[in-house]
């Protein structure tokens, strides 16, 4: 059942991609939120072929790539999330912070590939240089969106933009992505605590 467990994700997508692909909101936002989701499905199927994820590194994988395709279809500051503003009392459509913040779930396939592939020889580099991946992936990506604002029809660079008013926008998206990476790495540390010790024990004594 592990080994399915990719196969089985990717038709979800695969599922979800068609179906959320049916009259969005917005075609050329739809394209320009779905491209990179799809440059990430790609390189995860390619890297399989080299390396094998555990099945909790592609669930967590998953989480970005199932909320990033909705958001591509309703635009993210439309898709119904409505019930959860209410709840809390948010003057906004928080439904991108949350997505924002499983951005930092891919910082634990990056420490897989780390630890297992023997390429770090200390807890301390192996925790940090994970965060700060993502920090950087973050970073340029809220220049990409920044870039494309400004050179496309302003309606649609304001949607994928989706600052929806706040003028910190792109430093919380920033943040968000950096939690869900400190949240991924302890997840990764309590899920793979002996083989860490192990392997770090192991390097230190060659």
């Amino acid at each position: 059942m592990k080994d399915k467990i990719p196969h089985i994700l990717l038709g979800l997508y695969i599922a979800e991609f068609i179906i959320c692909g049916i009259s969005p909101f917005h075609r050329g936002v739809w394209w320009a939120e779905n491209i990179p989701i799809m440059l990430i499905v790609i390189a995860a199927v390619i890297i399989s072929k080299y390396f094998r994820f555990t099945p909790t590194a592609y669930i967590m994988m998953f989480f970005l790539i199932f909320l990033h395709t909705i958001g591509g279809h309703y635009t993210f500051e439309r898709v119904p999330f409505g019930f959860v503003s209410d709840l809390f009392g948010f003057e906004r459509n928080h439904f991108d912070r949350m997505s924002h913040f499983t951005v930092g779930f891919y910082a634990y396939p990056i420490a897989e590939v780390l630890l297992k592939r023997k390429l770090v020889n200390t807890k301390w580099v192996l925790y940090l240089f994970t965060v700060f991946a993502i920090f950087t992936v973050a970073a340029l990506y809220e220049l990409f969106e920044w870039i494309f604002a400004i050179s496309t029809a302003p309606e649609a660079g304001m949607t994928v933009l989706g600052s929806q008013g706040d003028v910190w926008d792109a430093q919380k998206d920033m943040l968000s992505d950096g939690l869900g990476a400190v949240f991924a790495v302890f997840l990764f540390y309590f899920m793979n605590k002996k083989e860490i010790n192990e392997t770090m024990k192991s390097l230190e004594n060659k």
